[in-house]
């Protein structure tokens, strides 16, 4: 099992040539959105619209022509892509169907105080969808208050979300952010739903989730950290897949310099090593908060020297940016970030506050990528206004912006 050496600058052109970044924008259509959803196993789900929710936000970075509707197609049209738990809330491909078979027994299995009080309602659950169709829990009467996962709630709502959780409701579409569930047998094909788990052995699934968590992501550093999130796997666990995936030739170690622990990359990812682009195309891209990128943010800081942390859930005054912060990336390295808005008026978008990372050289290249990376940001809200707060202007020296 040999190791290869990758200079920093090398690493980072991989991971956005893997992760659909580089060349800009060539992920056209549904075909593409769903190409780079399968080879990445998932993208991150958060219900926060500030301007998009993550998972949009995610798409219209690698596809010249993304909107909002193709996404909403695939999963509540064409159900060529599922809402589910991968790396914390997610969607992914609905042929990973399968994989998952092991959380939904467990989640079946899965015993607590407020089980007697779900399995009371079953019935008149099923019922009530069978007779109406699709549900959500506002169309549910059962009203007494159970403890739940996050916090208590309404019985309707744990009997609902139990049922999905074990697959037999999935996400029918969603209203906003409520969930309207039907019965998953009305829309997977029989032969999916009865497929069998295709890792038969616990180790076959660590091993699984494991290069499935690698492609996710691109490169991976073997340490503990948000980058295996949702894996629940000991940190032995890990490793014993990790050395099992080596011997197998699935995933190659990496060793980058500069960095004290080892990479690792899977084999089927290697053409990306040597990325076609030539320094004239380098884009500028709007990146979401929750990128697939952006998952090791330890490794971002070490490889891109950018640190990132979404601080929406920070008390306004611990935070060192804004509220909903979105970073910009140039070619290779991350340039600035900016805190966006709507104007609820007219659709436009608001440019808040903008901060340019230490050292950066104002170029009219850079100027023009910028440019170009607006209109496309633009073209994905629907809108052709944008507005940028004064203070912004003559902060970051905006004036060829406006």
């Amino acid at each position: 099992m040999s190791t290869i050496t990758l200079t920093q600058s090398q690493a980072r052109r991989f991971m956005l040539a893997q992760q659909g970044l580089w060349p800009p924008y060539a992920q056209p259509g549904k075909a593409g959105l769903l190409a780079y959803i399968r080879r990445v196993g998932c993208i991150q789900f958060d219900p926060l619209d500030i301007v998009g929710r993550n998972p949009a936000l995610v798409l219209q970075a690698r596809s010249a022509d993304f909107r909002p509707a193709l996404l909403q197609e695939l999963l509540y049209t064409d159900r060529q892509l599922l809402d589910g738990w991968d790396k914390n809330m997610s969607i992914y491909s609905v042929t990973d169907w399968p994989y998952f078979r092991r959380g939904r027994e467990a989640a079946r299995r899965h015993t607590s105080p407020t089980r007697t009080a779900i399995q009371a309602v079953l019935p008149q659950v099923r019922a009530a969808i069978e007779e109406r169709g699709p549900l959500s829990s506002l169309e549910l009467h059962f009203d007494q208050t159970v403890d739940w996962a996050w916090a208590p709630t309404r019985l309707a709502r744990a009997a609902l979300e139990s049922m999905y959780f074990w697959g037999e409701l999935l996400i029918h579409h969603k209203v906003h952010t409520r969930k309207v569930y039907d019965f998953t047998h009305r829309h997977l094909p029989a032969g999916l739903l009865a497929a069998a788990d295709p890792n038969v052995t616990e180790e076959q699934y660590h091993d699984w989730y494991v290069l499935r968590r690698i492609g996710s992501m691109g490169l991976v550093a073997n340490r503990s950290g948000e980058a295996w999130l949702g894996l629940e796997l000991s940190s032995a666990q890990r490793q014993a897949a990790l050395q099992r995936l080596l011997e197998q030739e699935q995933i190659i170690a990496v060793q980058v310099e500069g960095l004290a622990v080892p990479c690792y990359l899977r084999s089927q990812d290697r053409s990306y090593l040597e990325p076609d682009l030539h320094p004239d195309d380098f884009p500028a891209v709007m990146m979401a908060p929750l990128d697939n990128l952006l998952w090791d943010r330890r490794l971002v800081q070490e490889l891109f020297d950018f640190t990132y942390r979404w601080e929406v859930y920070k008390p306004s005054a611990e935070r060192r940016y804004g509220y909903y912060v979105l970073p910009v990336l140039y070619g290779d390295r991350f340039i600035a970030r900016f805190e966006p808005g709507r104007d609820k008026r007219s659709g436009a978008l608001v440019i808040k506050q903008w901060w340019w990372e230490p050292g950066i050289v104002m170029s009219d290249a850079l100027q023009s990528a910028v440019r170009r990376c607006l209109q496309h940001f633009l073209a994905y809200l629907g809108t052709d206004q944008l507005q940028i707060d004064p203070q912004a202007i003559a902060q970051a020296g905006l004036t060829w912006l406006n």
